[in-house]
């Protein structure tokens, strides 16, 4: 059935403001603020499909620019995620050139699709790599041991951002989602080597000096904690929390509850859980005038009979939960993808998903980056 993507907007003003509602950045270029405007003017009943390193490789082919999820669907994702862990290197964590991740997001962008970028960051204190268990995140601030090499990976980072244009001067809007899953144990930035306070000093200079020092207006920043360390409340939700000033997007990784091998919860109170967590995320996005988005999610193989028209759709519709996007993470091989191939079990069920009025791909969305009227 044709779905429509409907976007409504009263009243645009160069301030970013709308209903209420702005972007963090007051200098946010147009079409970051025009993005910002689509996210937030989204029907409550759909939700746009996000797939990790959608266009970089699949089960079956790298670097060709093609789809997975056009493969089995006929429809490429409207949300593309990367990640930039080794940014400064060569090659990124996957063997990959940030060439072809540029490429990839200006492929993106001229589609009319959405780019979503996570940091694996290597530690900055030993060089280790994102799950180095060292931290002291105090010395990578102004006056700390380690700000010299700290500021060299966002000196590294803003070159990287300012290569993502089209053209001399039309810098891609791109969502921005640092720091992620802060709260659990396994990242250096996490709630186990660091005290909130902290890891909220890091997030916040981060983002000002990406803003004031580099110059860098064309990011929409996404907070996104980790719902299996997370109580489903306000306070569970808002640890780490660095302040409406700094965040855009009220993001949530969430693999817990739809089917993870560790939580020994029945099906039935998983889905419980799952709607109470995106419900969570949209009122407080309700609350605070910001967007909501499930940044992460998945089932690894995809397991789990029907997962994406039971356990995820259903849920968020029968829920009402207010939705930019979900994230599903990457295909890279065949003990390790989330979305189905032709012959999986779940192919006729993604196709379903697809297929759902609630669900918005590439295809059901209008140019996302131009002023709504």
């Amino acid at each position: 059935m044709f779905k429509f993507y409907i976007s409504f907007l009263a009243l645009i003003v160069t301030s970013s403001v709308v209903f209420g509602q702005q972007l963090t950045d007051r200098k946010a270029t147009t079409k970051t603020q025009n993005l910002y405007h689509h996210l937030l003017n989204l029907e409550t009943n759909q939700v746009m499909f996000g797939h990790q390193d959608g266009v970089l490789y699949g089960l079956d082919w790298k670097y060709g620019l093609r789809s997975d999820v056009e493969m089995v669907s006929g429809d490429r994702a409207a949300v593309v995620g990367w990640d930039i862990g080794k940014i400064g290197a060569e090659v990124n964590i996957d063997s990959f050139s940030f060439k072809q991740i540029i490429k990839g997001i200006r492929h993106v962008y001229k589609a009319g699709g959405i780019n979503t970028i996570s940091w694996h960051m290597d530690n900055p204190i030993n060089g280790d790599n994102a799950w180095s268990k060292i931290s002291n995140t105090t010395a990578l601030l102004p006056g700390g041991e380690f700000n010299f090499s700290y500021v060299q990976k966002l000196d590294e980072f803003a070159r990287f951002i300012r290569k993502c244009r089209v053209g001399l001067f039309t810098r891609i809007p791109i969502v921005f989602r640092p720091f992620h899953e802060h709260n659990g144990d396994w990242f250096w930035w996490s709630k186990a080597y660091n005290t909130e306070d902290e890891y909220i000093a890091l997030w916040q200079y981060t983002i000002d000096y990406l803003r004031k020092e580099k110059g860098i207006h064309n990011l929409i920043v996404a907070f996104s904690p980790d719902r299996s360390r997370m109580d489903i409340n306000w306070e569970g939700y808002h640890y780490g929390y660095p302040g409406d000033e700094y965040v855009d997007v009220i993001g949530l990784d969430n693999y817990w509850d739809l089917g993870y091998k560790q939580n020994t919860a029945s099906a039935d109170q998983q889905l419980e859980d799952f709607r109470r967590s995106i419900t969570l995320i949209s009122e407080i996005a309700n609350k605070r005038n910001k967007v909501a988005a499930l940044t992460e999610t998945g089932n690894e193989t995809i397991a789990i009979p029907d997962w994406y028209t039971q356990r995820l759709l259903e849920p968020i519709k029968s829920s009402g939960s207010r939705l930019a996007w979900v994230l599903v993470w990457r295909n890279a091989n065949m003990g390790h993808f989330y979305v189905p191939y032709k012959g999986h079990q779940n192919e006729m069920d993604f196709v379903a998903f697809e297929k759902d009025e609630a669900t918005l791909f590439l295809d059901n969305i209008n140019n996302p980056y131009k002023r709504i009227k």
